[in-house]
């Protein structure tokens, strides 16, 4: 696809007439994006406890790498669900599809916080895990692209930065409170109720955000018209396979470093800690916390910056400048093995890849025609998400069983981030500025 053709599709975000976003919008958009990404914290960081109490395995290593790969498990229907909610999506508005998606994380989450362990029912108890991680990506896969088209089509001229990242910053956001939640737990309860029910609280409190979600989306307003959505979820489908694939692939791959870094800085590492490092489960889960507030912030700073200075700036600079730091910053937190050193270090890391990646985010949205610019983006990041994020943790787990170098895992984002970065040098959104109709 070519430059003038990327532009040229972009002239239909937020038509004349329509009204811009209200705070009462925002938190409905952010919402649901705050309770997919708690969700899939809280089971990366509780990943350890889960294993014990739903995998029957005698080796840690064997328990870690089950509730891993179940974890994987949700990433599988992500692609389904942006296929099928994303074009729900433009042919019944963004409206419909965000409310749906609300119902279906909160039910996910229920089942995993109120699930019985192996020793009460058996093997139900893990094939129930596999369901409700199964659903969350289902409704996951869908979530992201409404939420983030939602956001982009209804933002105030010259403010489609700022607002569209509200979804990134919704990440980081949702890291933290995971984080801190788990820091609390580990700090207050003895580990044996640490393992037998503390980690199901941060479910439950996730599944108890649904119906306010819910209650609030349903009021939200709508950001398309019907004379603008196709007659049905088939023609949509139809007309992104065959007029947009060029840039469904491109998207794959300028998502796929900023997805894998996600789950491994912001995630993985306070598995890492624990489990590799040694470090005691306080500890650990402040790691996660310090990702997810300078997330937050990195997120909103790049969006701000990207509709001033415009979108390519700050999606590469800041992800060349990652990829440097990245082999430096993890030689540090492996020779040392310090608190302070990996807390420093994961703050630098998290602020260019959340600046980059917050930036990628809006620019995808603004490169697909509205009619089927929800069902691009999701089917977009789903199939990079599962792809590269869902067995991000996976890989490195094995990576460093195989090699034994605890450093496996710098290598592996600096080689995915250096393809991310030839991906975005080839993106082409609009102007950060231009005033589009």
């Amino acid at each position: 696809m070519t430059d003038s053709a990327l532009s040229s599709s972009t002239a239909d975000i937020a038509p004349p007439g329509h009204a811009p976003v209200s705070r009462k919008a925002l938190v409905a958009a952010v919402t649901g994006n705050f309770l997919e990404f708690f969700d899939f914290t809280v089971y990366a960081l509780f990943a350890v406890m889960i294993g014990r109490v739903f995998f029957p395995v005698e080796s840690a290593s064997g328990q870690l790498m089950l509730t891993l790969a179940t974890f994987g498990v949700g990433f599988l229907t992500r692609p389904l669900g942006g296929l099928v909610i994303g074009a729900y999506a433009d042919r019944n508005g963004r409206k419909a599809a965000l409310t749906l998606t609300m119902l279906m994380m909160a039910l996910g989450t229920g089942i995993l916080g109120l699930t019985p362990s192996y020793d009460q029912i058996g093997l139900l108890a893990p094939a129930l895990v596999v369901l409700a991680r199964l659903l969350q990506g289902f409704s996951a896969g869908g979530e992201m692209g409404a939420a983030t088209t939602y956001l982009v089509e209804a933002a105030p001229a010259g403010r489609r930065g700022l607002f569209g990242s509200w979804q990134y910053a919704s990440q980081g956001l949702a890291t933290f409170v995971a984080c801190i939640m788990g820091f609390g737990l580990a700090y207050t309860l003895p580990e044996d109720a640490m393992n037998s029910w503390g980690w199901r609280v941060p479910f439950i409190f996730g599944m108890l955000i649904g119906p306010l979600g819910f209650y609030i989306r349903r009021h939200m307003h709508e950001t398309t018209a019907e004379h603008e959505r196709h007659e049905s979820s088939g023609a949509v489908l139809r007309t992104l396979f065959r007029d947009h694939w060029g840039l469904i692939v491109l998207g794959v791959l300028t998502i796929m470093g900023g997805t894998i870094a996600n789950y491994i800085v912001g995630k993985y590492m306070t598995t890492y800690a624990m489990h590799t490092l040694g470090l005691p489960a306080q500890t650990a889960m402040l790691i996660g916390a310090i990702s997810g507030a300078v997330v937050f912030g990195a997120a909103l700073l790049g969006g701000w910056m990207s509709d001033r200075f415009g979108r390519r700036a700050l999606m590469i600079l800041p992800r060349v400048i990652f990829v440097l730091l990245t082999v430096p910053g993890f030689y540090a937190i492996t020779t040392t093995a310090s608190a302070n050193v990996i807390f420093a270090m994961i703050a630098v890391l998290a602020l260019f890849q959340a600046m980059s990646g917050a930036v990628g985010i809006i620019a995808l949205p603004e490169c697909f025609p509205r009619a089927v610019r929800t069902s691009g983006l999701s089917i977009t990041y789903a199939l990079g998400v599962t792809i590269f994020g869902g067995t991000a943790q996976l890989v490195v787990t094995w990576l460093l069983d195989v090699t034994g170098d605890p450093m496996a895992l710098a290598w592996y984002l600096v080689a995915t981030n250096i393809i991310t970065v030839i991906a975005l040098c080839r993106l082409r959104p609009p102007a950060a500025k231009g005033a589009l109709n």
